[in-house]
C-alpha cells in the first residue's frame, strides 16, 4: 500500500476472523443471519452507515444497478457526517475491515464506502 494510503479492507462477515483485520465494523444496516454477535468479533455495528432502507431494497443487489446505487450512497454519505466522521477516527487510528453479508463481493455497500474513506483521507 502506498504511504498514507488508509489501510481499510473489505470482507464479508462469514470470512474467519484474522488477527491482522483491525477494527472490525460490520456496515449493514440488518444483522447478517447465521452469525452470532459473541462469534462476530465486531469493534462496531456502524448501522447509520448503512444505505437507507428504501436505497438498499431499490438496489436489490442487482449488479446493473450498482453505478447508480454507488451513486445515490455515495449522496447519503455526503449528508451523513456524524457516522462518517466515526468511520473516519477509525481509519486514522489504524487498519479497519468492513463488514458486509451481501453474497456479491464486488457490488456491495462496503465497496462503495470503502472507496468513499479512501478518497477522504486523502483529503484529511
Amino acid at each position: 500500500m502506498p504511504e498514507g494510503a488508509p489501510n481499510i479492507r473489505v470482507k464479508k462477515i462469514y470470512d474467519p476472523y484474522d488477527a491482522k483485520d483491525g477494527a472490525r465494523v460490520l456496515v449493514d444496516g440488518l444483522w447478517p443471519r447465521g452469525v452470532r454477535k459473541d462469534e462476530a468479533r465486531l469493534t462496531l455495528w456502524l448501522k447509520d452507515i448503512a444505505p437507507s432502507a428504501d436505497l438498499r431494497r431499490w438496489f436489490g443487489h442487482d449488479p446493473a444497478r450498482f453505478a447508480e446505487f454507488a451513486r445515490r450512497y455515495r449522496a447519503e454519505l455526503a449528508a451523513n457526517k456524524k457516522a462518517v466522521s466515526r468511520m473516519d477516527d477509525l481509519v486514522k487510528s489504524g487498519r479497519v475491515t468492513l463488514l458486509y453479508a451481501a453474497h456479491d463481493t464486488e457490488h456491495n455497500e462496503a465497496r462503495v464506502l470503502a472507496d468513499h474513506l479512501k478518497a477522504r483521507a486523502g483529503r484529511l
